[in-house]
């Protein structure tokens, strides 16, 4: 099998819009999190949110483009061409036919859905926008990517909630170890921060009034996030032999479903899709030093995540760095997969463990090393990182420096 690795990395993230930014932002342990800006219903009660900030659409799309792109295509395309010319790879000579483009994202244009049914239902508006359809459809995303760049290979969209970018990318990752393609533009995307989103988020009762304190004793909930990160997949020898950095080497995956229930999750099901990981890397669990964990900072899940790493690595989880940063970014739902991969490579990259921010004490349920609230030094050379979605989906990745 083909060995894969990640030439280049794109993000747009409320923790910033390069690699250097994010990577900065995570050793100076900073939350993005803060009063949610931009919707004008006073009557929300989660009032705080992980915003994309100093993001111009028309510093990066002529203007008469931006009626086909809802603001998480946006988001994608821009993280794209940042991977893409990372990478230095070209698409439009003949290597666009052997080149997937696989992109996660939980529920596409809700910006286009939200003002479009504002418009219809509060508003009587009789008709909407002629591209209304093109810009809210769940593929739209990938679909830009493949028309900018030129890939005309396998390209298609997963959508499985909060696993949705893991999934997308661990599928373009076996894709490219078998030699079904020769590379891959792959990530996830999301943008949540609408009125309606919002609404039926607090309606679950799972979010934070304040902030984001994952295995924390005093955790209150998720905090919602938005953005997209964006790779590219290559063979190792074909990237070696023309000279690419090699950002990371992804080495395993693994996926399951919980089928037990719809919200909460179970810690069989995402043990089995950790194993599964390590057994598709050939990884011993002694191997692995350092766990991006799902960590959302709710209840069920930050528990559940901990009994999963207990049952998977049995001693050796006591030894294990763990941190969410969903803690400084927020929870992008079926982009965080993305972002925390990047936050993943980056940290690995720099000698760094990005910290749990907010920790504010242990929990009994939650008795690992969390890494809290500071960045740590350390040379980890191997990585997992976890999602664990609604629906019960759990998909895994592993990557080593």
């Amino acid at each position: 099998m083909n060995r894969v690795v990640i030439t280049g990395l794109g993000i747009v993230s409320p923790l910033g819009h390069s690699a250097i930014d994010l990577g900065a932002a995570l050793k100076a342990g900073r939350s993005a999190i803060g009063p949610i800006t931009g919707i004008q219903n006073p009557d929300l009660g989660a009032k705080v949110g992980a915003q994309v900030k100093d993001f111009d659409p028309l510093a990066h799309f002529p203007e008469n483009k931006l009626s086909l792109l809802d603001r998480c295509s946006q988001f994608a395309a821009v993280a794209a061409r940042g991977a893409i010319k990372q990478s230095g790879l070209d698409f439009r000579n003949g290597l666009g036919l052997r080149t997937a483009c696989i992109i996660g994202t939980g529920v596409g244009g809700l910006t286009t859905i939200d003002e479009t049914f504002l418009a219809v239902y509060g508003k009587g508006a009789k008709r909407v926008h002629p591209f209304t359809i093109p810009k809210m459809m769940i593929n739209a995303p990938g679909a830009h990517i493949t028309m900018e760049h030129g890939i005309q290979g396998p390209s298609f969209t997963v959508a499985s909630a909060c696993a949705s970018a893991n999934h997308a990318m661990g599928v373009a990752f076996h894709m490219l170890r078998s030699g079904t393609v020769s590379a891959a533009v792959t990530g996830g995307a999301e943008c949540v921060f609408t009125y309606g989103t919002l609404k039926g988020w607090e309606a679950l009762r799972v979010m934070a009034p304040d902030t984001c304190r994952p295995f924390s004793r005093d955790r209150k909930g998720m905090v919602l996030g938005e953005g997209a990160a964006m790779f590219v997949l290559e063979e190792r020898s074909a990237a070696l032999a023309r000279g690419a950095e090699v950002l990371a080497e992804l080495i395993g995956f693994g996926m399951t479903s919980d089928a037990s229930d719809i919200v909460l999750p179970s810690a069989e099901g995402a043990a089995r899709a950790i194993a599964g990981c390590l057994e598709d890397a050939r990884l011993r669990p002694e191997a692995v030093q350092y766990v991006n964990a799902h960590g959302t900072g709710t209840a069920a899940n930050d528990a559940t995540e901990t009994k999963a790493l207990h049952s998977v690595f049995g001693s050796h989880a006591r030894k294990l760095m763990v941190s969410s940063t969903k803690s400084m970014h927020g929870h992008a739902l079926g982009g965080a997969g993305s972002i925390e991969l990047a936050a993943t490579i980056v940290a690995l990259r720099e000698g760094f463990i990005p910290p749990t921010a907010n920790y504010t004490g242990p929990d009994p349920l939650c008795d690992l090393d969390y890494v809290p609230n500071e960045a740590r030094d350390a040379a980890a050379e191997v990585a997992i990182s976890n999602s664990f979605a609604f629906g019960g989906h759990n998909a895994v990745i592993a990557v080593r420096r």
